[in-house]
C-alpha cells in the first residue's frame, strides 16, 4: 500500500517508518526536517501548512499516517500552537479526501480529554478512563487535538475516508522512556495529571500498522497504553493518594493502566504488550 506518512522525522514518526516498511509498505515521507530514508518512494521537507507541498506529497497515497504538528504545549504563544495544529490537521485531512484516499490515522493524545496539561488540579470523572470520557479542556494542546477528532468526523462525512485517531499518552523507548520512569520514581505526584500512563514507541508503531491494515468503517478514536503504569505504587494507591474520591469502573489490580484500551484490543486486535516491569532490558531498549 502507498502510504504518506506526516512527520516523519518524529520519534514516533521514524519508529512507524521502519514497520511500515518492514510490513512491505511503500512509503512517501514528509517532515519540516529533512528525513534521510533511502527505502522511501518519495521524501518531501516543507510546512503542512504549505496546500502545495501537502497536494504533491498525497499524489497517489493510497492510505496517509498524521503524525506531523506541534507535540506539546507553548507557552509563549499557545495561540499559535492552536492555529498551527488545526490548520494542518485539516489540511491534510482535506487534502486527503480530495485525492481519493481511503483510510488516515491520525495521532491524538491523552490530552485532548484535558488531563494532561491542565493550569489547575484537575481529576478524571472515573477510571479507567475510557474514550466516551468527558472533556475537562483547558489547554490549547489538548484542544487542537480534540479538533483533530473532530476534524477527521467530519472528513469521514463529507469525503467518506475512514478515519482512526489514536489517543497516545507519553510515548518512548531507550533513554527517552528511562528519563520519564526515573521522573515518576523521583516524584510521583508529577505525573497525576497524566494518569501515570506510558506506550512503548514499538507498541505505538504497532498500533499505527494495525489502523492502517485492520478492515473497519467509520471514524473512530481509540485509546492506546501500556497494560501497566510508570510507577512502582499499586494503582489503587496512586489514585487513592492524588485523585481521593473518583470512582472506579472496574477493579485496578496490582499495577494496571488507569486507561481503558478495551476498544484497541477489539476494533484493531491489538493490544500493547511491553512493560518495563518484567522485562527491565526494554526499558532502555
Amino acid at each position: 500500500m502507498r502510504v504518506l506518512i506526516t512527520g516523519a522525522a518524529g520519534h514516533i514518526g521514524g519508529h512507524v517508518t521502519a514497520a511500515l516498511l518492514a510490513a512491505g509498505h511503500d512509503l512517501v515521507l514528509t517532515d519540516l526536517l529533512p528525513v534521510t530514508e533511502p527505502r522511501a518512494a518519495r521524501v518531501h521537507t516543507g510546512d503542512l501548512q504549505d496546500p502545495a507541498l501537502v497536494r504533491e506529497a498525497m499524489a497517489g497515497a493510497e492510505a496517509v499516517v498524521h503524525l506531523g504538528a506541534i507535540p506539546h504545549p507553548n507557552d509563549t504563544d499557545p495561540s499559535t500552537l492552536f492555529a498551527h495544529n488545526c490548520l494542518t490537521a485539516h489540511r491534510v485531512f482535506e487534502e486527503a479526501g480530495r485525492a481519493g484516499v481511503r483510510r488516515v490515522v491520525a495521532a491524538s493524545s491523552m490530552a485532548a480529554v484535558g488531563l494532561a496539561w491542565s493550569p489547575v488540579p484537575v481529576s478524571p470523572s472515573y477510571v479507567p478512563l475510557d474514550e466516551a470520557h468527558p472533556s475537562v479542556l483547558r489547554d490549547p494542546y489538548g484542544l487542537s487535538k480534540a479538533a483533530l477528532e473532530e476534524v477527521a468526523r467530519t472528513a469521514h462525512r463529507r469525503w467518506g475516508l475512514d478515519a482512526v485517531c489514536l489517543r497516545l499518552p507519553f510515548t518512548g523507548t531507550g533513554d527517552r522512556l528511562g528519563h520519564f520512569l526515573d521522573a515518576c520514581a523521583a516524584d510521583p505526584a508529577g505525573q497525576r495529571h497524566d494518569l501515570w500512563g506510558w506506550l512503548h514507541t514499538l507498541d505505538a508503531a504497532e498500533a499505527v500498522r494495525r489502523a492502517l491494515e485492520t478492515e473497519l468503517t467509520g471514524c473512530h478514536v481509540v485509546n492506546v497504553t501500556a497494560a501497566d503504569t510508570t510507577s512502582a505504587l499499586p494503582s489503587a494507591e496512586l489514585m487513592a493518594r492524588h485523585h481521593p474520591g473518583v470512582p472506579l469502573r472496574s477493579g485496578l489490580p496490582d499495577h494496571a493502566s488507569l486507561f481503558d484500551t478495551a476498544a484497541c484490543t477489539e476494533l484493531l486486535g491489538f493490544t500493547p504488550r511491553r512493560t518495563w516491569r518484567t522485562a527491565g532490558a526494554e526499558r532502555r531498549t
